[in-house]
C-alpha cells in the first residue's frame, strides 16, 4: 500500500479497504440490520469465529468496518472497535476486561463524565485509585497485584495537564498492566500514539475526528503492544490462534455485542466524512488557540490561563516532547473570582455549549456544569475553581474571536 502524507491518507483511507461495486467515492451507508448467508455453514463459522463476516448490525456493518479500518491505519495500530459514544467505548472496555476484585489507577484530572463513570464502576467491586497522573512516583505507589489498567487523558479536560507517557508506559509494562490513554483532545494530527508505549487508545469520535457536532461516536484502538497471554481475564472462547487478537475479540464479544452500544451506520458515515478535513481544521484551530492563550495571558481581567503553549504551563516542555502542536482546548480563571456565567453571557460570537472539537468556538462555565456533581475536595484536587471558563477553539477568524473575548472581558471587569 503506497504511503502518502497523513492529510492525504485521511481523505483516501477508506478506499484502501473497499472497492464499492456501485462506484461510490465515499463509503456508502449500510443500514441493514441483518445479513443473508446462502450457505448456512457460513453463519455457523461466523458465530464460532472461524470466518469474518457481518452477521447482525449490532456487531458490525460495512460502514462501521470502514471507519474502524481508517482509525487503525491512522494510528498504525493492530485493530479498532467503534461504539455509539466515547463514554460507551470506555465503559464497554472496562466491563469487558475487568472483574470484581480488580483494581485500576485513574488520573484525577479527568473529564467530568469519565470520572463519574469510574465512581460507578467502584460500586461493582472494582477498586479505583484516583492519582496525580503527572507524578509517576505517586502512580507507582498505587500499583497492586490486582491492578489491571492505568487510565489517563493525553491532554486533560479542562485544565490541560499532561502525563509523561514514556514513564507511564514503562511502569505499566513492568507490572503487566494495560496502559490506556484517552486521546480525545490529542487526535492523530497532534499525537502519534505509535511512538509511545501506549497499549490501548480510547477516543470520542464526536469531537475533533468528526468535527462538526452532528454525529456521536467513540472508539477503542488496540496498538498491538500488550501481551494478552499475560492477562488473566481472557475467556477461553476468545483465545484464538493469533494471541495478539485476544483483547479485540473479547472486546467485540463482551463489550460491543453484549453491552450493545453500537455506532450507527449513519453516524459512522458522518464521522468518516468529518475526519477527512481534520488536518485542515486542526491547523486553524491550533493557530487560533495559541493566539487566544497569549492574549488572555496578558489580559488584566484574567487570573490564570491553562494551555500548553504557554511557557509557565507545568508540562510545557513535556508537550514539546510528546505532541506536534499544543491542542485546541484551553481554560482560564477570571480575576477576582468574577462570575463565569455573566462573562459568557456577554459574548456575542462564541457559543455557550458543552462540546469540544467543533468548527465553532465554544465556552462553558466549568464548575457550575460538568463538575457540578463533585465534592469540593474533588474539585480542589483537580484544580477546578469557581471562576473557571473552558474554551474549545474553532476555525473562525482569530481577530473576530479576540474581539469577542475583549468585549466580554471588558464588561466583566
Amino acid at each position: 500500500m503506497k504511503k502518502y502524507h497523513p492529510h492525504t491518507e485521511s481523505v483516501h483511507a477508506d478506499k484502501n479497504y473497499n472497492d464499492y461495486p456501485d462506484g461510490s467515492v465515499h463509503s456508502p451507508v449500510c443500514a441493514s440490520v441483518l445479513f443473508e448467508f446462502k450457505d448456512a455453514q457460513g453463519i455457523v463459522d461466523a458465530f464460532q469465529g472461524k470466518k469474518v463476516a457481518h452477521v447482525y448490525g449490532r456487531s458490525s456493518s460495512s460502514t462501521t468496518t470502514a471507519l474502524q479500518n481508517v482509525l487503525t491505519q491512522q494510528h498504525e495500530a493492530l485493530g479498532s472497535v467503534t461504539f455509539a459514544t466515547g463514554m460507551a467505548a470506555i465503559s464497554s472496555f472496562m466491563f469487558a476486561m475487568l472483574k470484581q476484585g480488580d483494581h485500576i489507577i485513574v488520573s484525577q484530572y479527568l473529564f467530568g463524565n469519565t470520572r463519574s463513570f469510574f465512581h460507578q464502576l467502584a460500586q461493582f467491586g472494582i477498586s479505583v485509585s484516583f492519582v496525580d497522573i503527572t507524578d509517576i512516583k505517586a502512580v507507582s505507589e498505587q500499583v497492586r497485584e490486582q491492578t489491571r489498567v492505568i487510565f489517563a487523558e493525553g491532554l486533560a479536560n479542562p485544565l490541560t495537564q499532561i502525563p509523561d507517557l514514556n514513564a507511564l508506559g514503562t511502569l505499566a509494562k513492568k507490572h503487566h498492566i494495560i496502559s490506556m490513554l484517552d486521546t480525545t483532545m490529542t487526535p492523530p494530527t497532534m499525537f502519534k500514539a505509535q511512538d509511545f508505549p501506549v497499549d490501548i487508545v480510547v477516543t470520542s469520535l464526536t469531537k475533533y475526528i468528526a468535527g462538526q457536532g452532528q454525529a456521536l461516536g467513540g472508539a477503542i484502538i488496540d496498538m498491538g503492544r500488550f501481551d494478552w497471554t499475560q492477562y488473566p481475564h481472557i475467556d477461553p472462547l476468545y483465545q484464538v490462534a493469533d494471541t495478539a487478537q485476544w483483547g479485540l475479540v473479547q472486546l467485540r464479544k463482551k463489550g460491543l455485542r453484549d453491552i450493545g452500544a453500537t455506532l450507527s451506520p449513519e453516524a459512522a458515515s458522518a464521522i468518516l466524512l468529518g475526519q477527512e478535513t481534520l488536518g485542515l481544521r486542526w491547523q486553524k484551530i491550533q493557530d487560533n488557540a495559541a493566539q487566544i492563550a497569549a492574549y488572555l495571558n496578558e489580559h488584566p481581567a484574567v487570573e490564570t490561563v491553562f494551555h500548553p503553549s504557554l511557557e509557565q504551563h507545568e508540562q510545557h516542555h513535556l508537550a514539546l516532547e510528546q505532541f506536534s502542536t499544543f491542542g485546541g482546548i484551553l481554560s482560564f480563571t477570571l480575576k477576582g473570582d468574577k462570575d463565569p456565567v455573566a462573562f459568557i453571557n456577554h459574548l456575542d460570537l462564541i457559543i455557550c455549549a458543552t462540546h469540544l472539537g467543533d468548527t465553532r468556538t465554544l465556552a462553558l462555565p466549568v464548575t457550575q456544569t460538568i463538575f457540578f456533581e463533585f465534592s469540593e475536595a474533588e474539585k480542589t484536587a483537580m484544580g477546578v475553581s469557581e471562576s473557571l471558563v473552558r474554551l474549545s477553539v474553532g476555525i473562525e477568524d482569530s481577530h473576530d474571536l479576540l474581539a469577542d473575548l475583549a468585549h466580554g472581558l471588558s464588561l466583566s471587569m
